[in-house]
């Protein structure tokens, strides 16, 4: 058998074999970086909405399993004599009982003075307004506080400023509407067909945001006016900027439908 002779090429072909390993493994390497970095890039806005919800339902108190006819009132035991007792229904009562129109001017005249305290920097910048008068507080923010270019998830810096305004509103009374607003350039897209659905979407979120808060879902309803209320011109940046917007409406009543005839 004739065996060929080893030349030079062939001695270079063999030492750089391992290369193609070396590349192969730096390929996977990077992949694995690349999914790691996916998997980290957390929105941390959906993440607080997702654990907030989740400790909602674990710490609420366990329900009976024992079914309750109808037209019954349910019973509980007596710690004292252990015996079953009617539990009589429980109606929270109203926070101002006793404090007349004057009064509650007053009391919305304080929130907004908070606000404006608690919002002054944010006032000096142009991106917050507060107004009020003898029968509504209004609380403008700007979208670009709260939410991204035609998106309706709030970004993580809005809990902040939520919690801040539920601060204030907290265990009042006064009904809230939250009114969104949109510039007039149009959307079309699967969750949001126009401004409507857009405008609608951001007032739920900031009602659902102030729920989370402690501030009470009866208090509040939420609108959207798409871009038909504008306050400035929608031909030019700074005025569709000024027309993308939250406004809190906040009632010196109490009553959240009798508010808004």
């Amino acid at each position: 058998m004739i065996r060929r002779r080893r030349t030079e090429e062939d001695d270079q072909h063999n030492k750089e074999r391992w290369l193609i390993s070396y590349a192969d493994f730096i390929t996977l390497l990077f992949a694995f970086f690349v999914v790691m970095y996916s998997v980290s890039s957390v929105n941390e806005g959906k993440y607080k909405v997702l654990s907030e919800t989740l400790s909602g339902v674990f710490n609420v108190p366990q329900r009976s399993f024992q079914p309750i006819e109808v037209g019954d009132q349910p019973k509980v035991v007596d710690t004292q004599s252990g015996e079953d007792v009617i539990q009589q229904a429980v109606t929270e009562a109203p926070r101002n009982p006793s404090m007349d129109e004057e009064g509650r001017t007053e009391a919305l005249r304080a929130m907004a003075d908070r606000l404006a305290l608690e919002f002054d920097e944010l006032i000096n910048l142009g991106v917050v307004t507060v107004e009020s008068n003898e029968a509504w507080l209004e609380l403008s923010l700007r979208n670009s506080l709260l939410f991204s270019s035609g998106d309706a998830e709030p970004h993580y810096d809005a809990f902040e400023v939520v919690g801040t305004i539920a601060s204030v509103l907290v265990d009042k009374d006064n009904a809230i509407r939250v009114e969104g607003f949109t510039d007039n350039l149009p959307i079309r897209t699967n969750a949001f067909p126009s401004n409507w659905e857009l405008s609608t979407s951001r007032a739920a979120a900031v009602v659902r945001m102030l729920t989370m808060d402690g501030v009470e879902p009866a208090r509040m309803a939420a609108v959207g006016y798409g871009q038909h209320q504008p306050v400035a011109r929608n031909d030019t940046e700074e005025g569709r900027r000024r027309n993308r917007r939250v406004v809190l409406l906040i009632s010196r009543d109490a009553s959240v439908r009798g508010a808004m005839r």
